[in-house]
């Protein structure tokens, strides 16, 4: 397996809410001491961190299901629970942070050091001191903790740089990207020697530019063919491309239709044919180059691109090359940043909404809170029970049922509990 990965998914759960306590004051010759029952804690956050240490997803291959540390239950004397350590997620500067049901963008990991809460843990459940009345002093019940849902996230780490070095295989890239930076980039004679993304920097006119060389491509690239997405997803983020051809044609391929059908897969994988290119010409240095550079001049006259021919075994040309590209820079957009997108008010439900359904001749009353509000409840207290009536009441529930067809003695379920409906 190679030791780069820039695409996963992984499950994420945040810490649940302590439950409260339910506890009653109790002191030598104090008679009938108040409730005293402590809150629950809050369970942990889920906090993603941009690591730039960190430059591949491949730990998440190994490890793939992360939960922060519920918080702590209440207890007597007015303690209330421990909260939940949040857990903190290192991934690559550059990771773009999805939900994998709806695709919404989360965040983007584009800043080092950025920090990002993407899952907030439940909060903790109030002890029997809040339940407590002029006239229910001793409230035998509490409310149990926020219990928070698994998340399903893809991760994809998208190459940042300013300018891309972008052409099919062994055509260069990685050699020119060693003469013009301090990067080391592996460089071979043959086909997908490069099969991570390799980074480096160039300083001009006092400004530092980040050269990415992306894995090469061939035809059928945007619909998965060779290295596919894997290189295409990096491109997205630069500023600038730099399309390198071998002029020479030393493979037996026309320098014009490898330049053809580079951009011919650009164009099929959104808009990333709309960048901006400056045509690097190398192998100038070989038999035939001269011929095909004047017909790739022409060509990039026609498309409004400046055409520079250089030779990565010389180190010729580049000097004209680094100029042009420090002057597009200077005008074009910064580097792209994905915006976090809403949740959609429909996606998350108020709390107190339920619904009736039936099973078979049982009225089951489902709904986000329902589960919570069974938990509330102590059935051995006779005040517990008036307590859970009356929020029935409140919320709509008896009127619902009533609607429904429920009558005296029919069965209604709530969570895995099951009761006599009484008029």
């Amino acid at each position: 397996m190679s030791n780069f990965v820039d695409s996963v998914r992984i499950t994420a759960k945040a810490g649940n809410g302590g439950n409260g306590s339910t506890s009653f004051h109790r002191e030598k010759y104090v008679m009938n001491g108040g409730p005293d029952g402590g809150d629950g804690g809050k369970g942990g956050d889920i906090v993603f961190f941009a690591d730039e240490n960190s430059h591949t997803l491949l730990d998440f291959r190994y490890k793939s299901k992360y939960t922060a540390e519920n918080g702590g239950d209440g207890a007597a004397n007015l303690c209330n629970g421990k909260n939940g350590a949040n857990l903190v997620i290192k991934v690559p500067v550059g990771t773009v942070i999805r939900d994998d049901e709806s695709g919404r963008i989360l965040a983007d990991m584009d800043e080092p050091g950025m920090e990002k809460i993407l899952l907030k843990g439940g909060k903790g459940g109030w002890g029997n001191k809040h339940f407590a009345t002029p006239t229910r002093q001793a409230p035998n019940f509490a409310k149990p903790g926020i219990k928070t849902a698994v998340r399903t996230l893809r991760m994809e780490l998208k190459t940042i740089a300013d300018v891309g070095l972008i052409g099919y295989p062994n055509v260069g890239k990685s050699s020119i990207l060693r003469v013009v930076t301090s990067a080391k980039p592996k460089v071979g004679n043959y086909h997908f020697t490069t099969l991570t993304p390799n980074l480096g920097i160039v300083r001009r006119y006092g400004k530092d530019i980040v050269l990415a060389d992306i894995p090469g491509l061939i035809e059928g690239a945007a619909d998965g063919a060779g290295l596919g997405h894997d290189f295409l997803r990096h491109v997205e983020r630069t500023r600038l491309l730099l399309h390198v051809v071998d002029i020479s044609g030393s493979e037996g391929r026309d320098p014009i239709d490898d330049l053809d059908q580079i951009n011919t897969e650009l164009d099929h994988y959104g808009t990333l044919s709309e960048l901006p290119q400056i045509i690097v010409c190398n192998k100038m240095d070989l038999p035939g180059a001269e011929e095909n550079f004047r017909r790739m001049q022409t060509l990039g006259e026609g498309m409004g691109c400046p055409v520079f021919g250089v030779s990565a075994a010389t180190h010729e040309g580049f000097d004209a090359v680094l100029d042009e590209t420090a002057k597009m820079l200077e005008t074009l957009p910064p580097i792209l940043h994905y915006e976090a997108e809403e949740e959609p008010d429909e996606a998350a439900p108020a709390p107190n909404t339920f619904e009736i359904v039936m099973d078979g001749p049982v009225f089951e009353v489902v709904g986000p809170g329902m589960e919570r509000l069974i938990d509330s409840v102590n059935f051995d207290d006779l005040e517990s029970m008036n307590w859970f009536h009356r929020m029935l009441r409140k919320m709509g529930v008896i009127d619902a049922l009533r609607e429904k067809g429920a009558g005296e003695g029919s069965t209604v379920r709530i969570a895995d509990m099951e009761f006599d409906f009484v008029e």
